[in-house]
C-alpha cells in the first residue's frame, strides 16, 4: 500500500513538472507574439526572433556560413529560424519547471532571453531606442503569464491532490482553462504577426498607390524575335513573382518611401543626401538587365532577367564629386548588408548602374528592396546589387569590404560567361525530333553562339534569339533528331569578345561556377 502511494505520488510530480513545462510554452510563445505584433506597430526591424538570427549568422565562423548557404541553399534561413524557434521552447519549458520550483524562479530565464535579444536588436537596428520596445514588453508579458499560471498549478497541486479530491477541481479547471486560453491567444497573436510581416500592409498600401513616372529614356523593345516560344524555356523576361531573392535578411526590410534617403558620403568633394521624392523626380532611365547570383551552380536558376526603372547612379556620383584615390563604393542595405562594387563600374558612361525604383512597370517588390536598390549590369549581385539601400560610401577596397568578402568571396565579382539547358528537363522523351533550348548570358559583353553536344560528339551550332542588347541573357534552340537509348546533352557559349565558356568544373565560391551544363535524357 504504501508502495502504491509513493509511485502514485512520484507519477504525479512528474505530471506537475510537465504541466509547469507547457505552461511555460505557453507564456512564452505569447511573450513572442506579443513582441513580433509590437515591432510592427513600432519598429519592424525590432521583431526579436529574426533580429537574433542575424546575429547569429554574423557570429557564425566564415566555413559553416558557406556550408549552409551551399548546402540549404534557399532553406539555409528558414531551417536557422526553425532551429532558434525549437531552442525557445524548450527554454519556455525549463523556464516553467523553474517557475514551479520557487517564486520568481523563471524570470532570470525570461531575462537572460531578453539580454540577447536586445544585443541582437541593438546591432540589427543600430541602437534605436525605440526598437528595445518590443522585446522588453513581450517579455514582461510572457513572464506575468507565466507566474499567473504558475500561481494557479500550486493551488491545485496535482502532486498532493488525490484523484478523488473534490476541493482540488475548482482550482484544476482554472488552471487548465488559463493555460488552453493563453495559450490560444499565443497562436492566434503568433499568426497575425506572421501574416502582418508577410502583408507589411502600410507600406504594401503606400507601394499600390505608387505612380512611377514615365521614363526619360525608355529601354529598347524587346523584339519579336527574343522569344523563342519553346514549352518549359524560361521567358526571355522574368515575372516579378518568379524573379529569385537571395539575400541576408531574414525579416523583409520595410520601408515606406516617405522615409526613405539616400545618402552618399564618404571621399566625396560634396556630400549629398536624396529622398525618394527627390529621385522620382529626376529623369528616370528605363534599362533590360539579368542579374546573377553568385552562388548559382552550374544550371541553377538563380538568375533573371528583368526590365528595371531608375536614375544612373553615375550621375549622383558626379554631383558628389569622388576624390582622387578612390576605387570602390560600399553600399549599405537598410538590413545592415554591404556590397563592394568598383567605383569604376558605378561612373562608368556605357554600363547603366541604377538606382533602381521600378522592376516589370511596377514598383519594385518588397522582398525585392522596395522602394530603392542597386541594379549594376555585369557584377554579380553580391558585389552590387545592394536591396533596401540606404547609403553609398565612396571609399577603398583597400580600407572597406562588403558583406561576403571577409567570408572568402572575391572582391570585385564579374559575371562568368554561362549557358543552361532548360528543356528537356524530364527524365525521357519520345524519339523523333526534340526541341533542346535554354538561355545563355554573359552580362555587358554579350553572346554571340551558343553550341550544344550529344553524347560527347561533334558540337552543334544552335539558333539564337534577339535580344535587346548585351546586359540581358539569351535564349538559344536546337533541333535534335533523337534516337532510343540513353542519352547526354552538353551546353556551351560564346560571347561576343570571342571568348568561349570555360569547361573546367568549378563550385561557386569564391567568385561563380564554370563548367558546361549537362542533362541526362532516355529517348524511348
Amino acid at each position: 500500500m504504501h508502495q502504491r502511494a509513493s509511485d502514485g505520488q512520484t507519477a504525479a510530480a512528474t505530471s506537475t513538472r510537465w504541466w509547469a513545462r507547457l505552461a511555460g510554452v505557453a507564456a512564452g510563445v505569447a511573450g513572442l507574439a506579443v513582441a513580433d505584433l509590437a515591432s510592427w506597430l513600432i519598429a519592424p526591424a525590432a521583431s526579436p526572433v529574426p533580429a537574433v538570427g542575424e546575429l547569429i549568422i554574423k557570429l557564425l565562423p566564415a566555413p559553416l556560413v558557406n556550408f549552409g548557404k551551399d548546402t540549404l541553399g534557399k532553406a539555409d534561413k528558414p531551417i536557422l529560424v526553425t532551429i532558434i524557434v525549437v531552442g525557445l521552447l524548450v527554454v519556455f519549458a525549463l523556464a516553467g519547471q523553474q517557475e514551479r520550483r520557487r517564486s520568481w524562479g523563471g524570470a532570470p530565464v525570461f531575462g537572460a532571453l531578453a539580454l540577447i535579444a536586445l544585443v541582437a536588436v541593438t546591432v540589427r537596428t543600430q541602437a534605436d531606442p525605440a526598437a528595445y520596445v518590443p522585446t522588453l514588453v513581450g517579455l514582461l508579458v510572457g513572464y506575468m503569464l507565466l507566474s499567473s499560471l504558475i500561481t494557479r498549478l500550486r493551488r491545485w497541486q496535482p502532486a498532493r491532490s488525490r484523484p478523488d479530491d473534490e476541493a482540488a477541481e475548482p482550482a484544476r479547471r482554472s488552471f487548465l482553462r488559463w493555460t488552453i486560453l493563453v495559450g490560444a491567444l499565443a497562436t492566434v497573436g503568433a499568426v497575425a504577426g506572421r501574416a502582418l510581416a508577410s502583408a507589411a500592409s502600410a507600406v504594401s498600401d503606400a507601394r499600390g498607390r505608387l505612380q512611377l513616372p514615365a521614363p526619360a529614356t525608355p529601354a529598347a523593345p524587346v523584339p519579336a524575335g527574343a522569344d523563342l516560344g519553346v514549352a518549359g524555356l524560361s521567358p526571355y523576361v522574368t515575372p516579378n513573382e518568379e524573379f529569385y531573392r537571395i539575400d541576408t535578411a531574414l525579416q523583409v526590410p520595410v520601408i515606406d518611401p516617405a522615409d526613405w534617403s539616400l545618402s552618399i558620403t564618404g571621399m566625396v568633394d560634396r556630400p549629398l543626401t536624396i529622398t525618394y521624392a527627390d529621385l522620382t523626380a529626376k529623369p528616370l532611365t528605363e534599362h533590360l538587365a539579368t542579374l546573377t547570383c553568385v552562388s548559382n551552380e552550374v544550371g541553377g536558376d538563380l538568375i533573371g532577367n528583368a526590365r528595371w526603372l531608375g536614375f544612373p547612379i553615375r550621375e549622383l556620383l558626379a554631383q558628389a564629386g569622388p576624390q582622387a584615390g578612390a576605387d570602390m563604393v560600399l553600399s549599405t542595405s537598410e538590413d545592415g548588408f554591404t556590397a563592394g562594387t568598383p567605383l569604376g563600374a558605378l561612373t562608368d558612361p556605357k554600363r547603366e548602374a541604377l538606382l533602381a525604383v521600378g522592376m516589370n512597370g511596377e514598383p519594385l517588390p518588397l522582398e525585392h528592396g522596395f522602394p530603392v536598390r542597386m541594379v549594376v549590369p555585369g557584377l554579380y549581385g553580391y558585389v552590387s546589387a545592394t536591396k533596401w539601400v540606404r547609403t553609398l560610401k565612396v571609399t577603398t577596397f583597400a580600407a572597406d569590404q562588403g558583406y561576403w568578402t571577409p567570408l572568402g568571396w572575391s572582391a570585385l565579382g564579374p559575371i562568368k560567361l554561362a549557358s543552361r539547358i532548360d528543356v528537356p528537363r524530364k527524365s525521357s522523351v519520345d524519339a523523333g525530333q526534340v526541341a533542346v533550348a535554354g538561355v545563355a548570358w554573359a552580362q555587358h559583353t554579350g553572346i554571340a553562339k551558343v553550341e550544344v553536344q550529344i553524347d560527347g560528339g561533334p558540337w552543334e551550332s544552335a539558333e539564337l534569339a534577339e535580344t535587346t542588347g548585351p546586359d540581358t541573357w539569351r535564349q538559344w534552340r536546337y533541333a535534335w533528331a533523337a534516337g532510343a537509348g540513353d542519352h547526354t546533352i552538353a551546353v556551351r557559349a560564346t560571347d561576343a569578345q570571342g571568348q568561349l565558356q570555360v569547361a573546367a568544373e568549378a563550385p561557386p565560391a569564391p567568385d561563380g561556377s564554370t563548367g558546361y551544363h549537362e542533362v541526362r535524357v532516355k529517348v524511348r
